[in-house]
């Protein structure tokens, strides 16, 4: 940790909710949202509702999570087509999403507005896996705000973030059906990291089985060791609103970090954290992590 360097890489890219940061293998690109701004990295034009995470197609175009659809996005025509929706006349929307090995889409619910009643399940939302064949499945429910995903390596077990409580809970994981079961508490933050302001957010995994989790509102990301609940160490942000990571670069030992700019008057912003809505790199972690798996479908 001794070269350690947080730097940013793209200053105020995002007006708003930068998101769902992915690198694209292919093209040594990266990826993300600017989530409540409905625009997507910085070259495509705004879309019409809450864009909130973008991953690649391996027949072509991207993936994205648009209001409470999964859409197909032509990345050349800048068309939009609608793959499903779910939960139609709820006040809620898609937010955190990512592919298993398989090339399935993994993506899970958030209330759009707190203030605004859903028809009685205010506060429970689901997480839905899309197969390759465009079937989706409600997975499991009884959320209150979906949040980071990840997969250990031999793909058995798979993470999932839920904010508000502050834990991360595990599934067992069958890769080849595409099925979760025995869910459990894998780190309960206020005993694991009661010093860490903020709600977990996004979340990673390094080749060591260890994850990467950021704190929204908190200012920093956490690593810690699933296994035992046991947090190991903190990356320190110039920002509070440290939102989601991904690995990246030829290595994949880059650590490329979404940052907010919301809920504050920009006057804020200018003189308290003008580099928020940043996204940064980290470098010399000496840590790696795996390249992100694309929508086979």
């Amino acid at each position: 940790m001794l070269s350690l360097r947080v730097e940013v890489a793209i200053r105020n890219g995002a007006k708003h909710l930068a998101e769902g940061p992915h690198w694209d293998d292919v093209t040594q690109t990266l990826l993300y949202v600017d989530l409540t701004g409905h625009e997507m990295s910085l070259l495509c034009p705004k879309l019409d509702d809450n864009v909130t995470f973008v991953i690649p197609r391996k027949q072509g175009g991207l993936m994205v999570g648009l209001g409470r659809t999964i859409s197909q996005l032509n990345w050349s025509s800048h068309a939009v087509t609608k793959i499903v929706e779910v939960d139609q006349g709820t006040n809620n929307r898609f937010n955190d999403g990512k592919c298993d090995a398989k090339g399935r889409l993994w993506a899970g619910e958030r209330l759009i507005n707190p203030l605004v009643p859903a028809g009685g399940n205010i506060f429970w939302w689901s997480l839905y896996s899309l197969d390759l064949h465009r079937t989706v499945r409600k997975q499991a429910t009884n959320f209150h705000l979906s949040n980071g995903l990840a997969w250990t390596d031999d793909n058995r077990t798979m993470f999932f973030v839920d904010s508000p409580v502050r834990k991360v809970y595990a599934f067992d994981f069958d890769l080849e059906g595409g099925n979760i079961s025995k869910k459990r508490v894998a780190i309960d933050m206020a005993t694991a990291a009661p010093d860490i302001g903020g709600v977990p957010d996004g979340m990673n995994i390094d080749m060591e089985g260890k994850l990467w989790v950021a704190f929204y509102d908190g200012g920093v990301i956490g690593r810690f060791d699933p296994v035992t609940g046991k947090h190991l160490q903190t990356l320190k942000f110039p920002v509070t609103q440290v939102t989601s990571m991904c690995w990246g670069g030829r290595n994949h030992d880059e650590l490329y970090v979404t940052s907010g700019r919301q809920g504050h008057p920009e006057e804020y912003f200018v003189q308290k954290e003008p580099l928020a809505g940043s996204v940064f790199r980290v470098t010399g972690s000496g840590y790696k992590g795996r390249a992100a798996h694309v929508y086979e479908g």
